[in-house]
Order: C-alpha cells, then structure tokens, then sequence
C-alpha cells in the first residue's frame, strides 16, 4: 500500500532544499533585476507559458497587490494583438524554465525593437531569453520533486518564491505600510484586519466628554443621551483625566452622589487608543479589558474620538 504521508515528506522536504539553495545563489543579479523593475514609471508585465504561465499569473497579482501596477501578459495573445498592452515605461518580467520557449520570441523581440527593459527569470545561462534580457535571476539546476515524469514542482515552487522576494524587496524599497496595503484590500478579513482606528471611531459631538467639575446627575444625563456606556472627563487642558462608565455607576448604587463632581467618582488614567492603533489591536484591547468602548487621545491625550466595540465587530473586525 502506497505510503502517501513518506511521500508528501519527501515532495515537501526537496522543495524546501531547494529553496534554500536558491536563497545562497542569490546576488547581484538579484539586486540588479530588482533595480530594472523598480525604475519602470509604468506597469511591470508579466509573462510565461504552461506552468511558468500560472506562477507570472501570480506574480503579477502580488506586485499589483504590493502597490506596484502590474499586468499578466499571455505570450500568445501578445503575438496576436495584446502586445499593444506593453507601453514606454513598463518593464517586461519573462518566466521560462528553459529560456526557450517559443511563444515568448515576439514579446522578446517587441522589447528590443521599442526598448522595453526586459527581465527573466529562467534556469539557463545561455539560453535565449537569457541572453536578450537586460538582468536576468538565473536559479540553480535542482531536480523536480516527481522524479517519474519531471513534472514542474520543485522549478515552479522556486520561482513563485523569488517572485514572493521580489514583490516585497520593491515595497521595502518604496516604503510600502500595512495601511497602503489596506488601501487594496478594503473588502473580506483582510481588510477588516488592516483597518485603523480612525477608520471607524465616532468624533466631534458624538463624544461624549465633560469637565472634571460636572455634577454626577448632569454626566450621567450626557452619558445615557450619547449611548456608548460611558463619558468622557477632561481636565482644564483639554487633556483625558478620566472616564465614567455604567459599570462605575453600578459599583456606587446606594450612595448619594449626584451631587458630586465627577472627578470624585471617575476611573483615572483610562485606557485609550491613537487614531493609528490597528482596530484588531484596539479590540483586543476591549476584550482583555472586559469593557465596551475606548476613548481616542491625540499627542497631547486630547480625545478626538470614541470607539465602541459594535464598530469594530460590524466592520468585521474580529
């Protein structure tokens, strides 16, 4: 009976070497076909044929991900009208294990003749492609995972990882944040992971806040008016000294207090948030906390804002 757990090992295990031995090849070859896809003002079109086809595919998604305009280019629809897609400014990324392939000669010959930079990614030196390309990422000769039949595995997994390396090497270089990169993932968790707090908190008069020397019974007013479960207290700069919550209130039942300036009753020294603060970050906050909103403070601790945890969960944040 075929042992298919040994084999998955095995599969897992020389694609895993050959990543690493493709990592210490790594030089100034790298460097320089970075340098070449960096420098394009355009679009960096993508292309391959077969299974290099599927991994440009990708490549491309990334980079376009990653802030960098990117387009897939099929090798045989550019023979067929698509290479008007590829414009002055744009730089040509080519994938072929071989460095060979035929269906990638009228895209290499429309980057010379209109002086396209052209960059491959192959694992022949001397190959054509390599040989016509402005830089080139040469990876080491490693043996496909399916011995049986040479089934691109191991080559394939190589170049979906450099193009992995070259996608966040050009978004390091260009100063790339995770909230540029939520500007391209607004929809599903990933963007409901990657959103601020400033992206959901309330502000203006939807604060509730109060000065330190406001009688309980009037706080108590606002608060129940706004509806958050709780009030902000400022002291005579402006600055956040403190909150009054409903769990304060239910601690201090029995006793006369509506009288008293909030401050004698507030908690001191809240938890509070910055408009930059990740909203996954911020619910963690609430969850550990067991409390239901958090005030937003600017440099000075000046509150600019509220969040309440119904904002974070109906944006999905979770």
């Amino acid at each position: 009976m075929i042992d298919h757990l040994s084999i998955a090992r095995e599969v897992l295990g020389a694609e895993a070497r050959s990543l690493d031995r493709l990592a210490a090849s790594l030089g100034e070859e790298f460097a320089q076909l970075c340098r070449l896809l960096e420098a394009a003002t355009g679009r960096i079109i993508v292309t391959g044929i077969g299974k290099s086809g599927h991994v440009a595919r990708k490549i491309a998604a990334t980079l376009a991900s990653t802030g960098k305009p990117a387009s897939f280019v099929h090798p045989a629809e550019a023979s067929h009208g698509d290479l008007g897609m590829i414009t002055p400014g744009d730089a040509i990324l080519a994938l072929s294990k071989s460095g060979e392939t035929l269906e990638l000669r009228d895209i290499i010959a429309y980057a010379k003749r209109f002086a396209i930079p052209l960059a491959a990614m192959t694992f022949e030196r001397g190959s054509t492609l390599c040989r016509a390309a402005d830089a080139a990422l040469i990876f080491p000769a490693e043996p496909e995972a399916c011995s049986e039949t040479s089934a691109p595995t191991t080559s394939t997994t190589m170049m979906m990882a450099a193009g992995d390396a070259i996608a966040v090497a050009l978004l390091r270089g260009r100063g790339f944040t995770a909230r540029d990169f939520q500007g391209f993932h607004p929809g599903g968790q990933l963007g409901a992971a990657l959103r601020r707090v400033a992206d959901l908190m309330h502000r203006d008069r939807e604060i509730p806040l109060c000065g330190e020397d406001t009688p309980v019974a009037d706080a108590v007013a606002k608060l129940s008016a706004a509806g958050f479960g709780c009030i902000g207290v400022v002291g005579a700069n402006g600055s956040l000294t403190g909150v009054l919550t409903d769990g304060d209130l239910r601690r201090q039942f029995g006793r006369d207090i509506g009288a008293l300036p909030i401050s004698a009753v507030m908690t001191r020294n809240p938890r509070t948030v910055t408009p930059e603060t990740l909203a996954a970050e911020a619910l963690a906050m609430l969850s550990q906390g067991r409390i239901t909103a958090l005030f937003v403070v600017d440099e000075s601790r000046r509150a600019i804002g509220l969040l309440h945890v119904h904002d974070c969960l109906k944006s999905g944040v979770l």
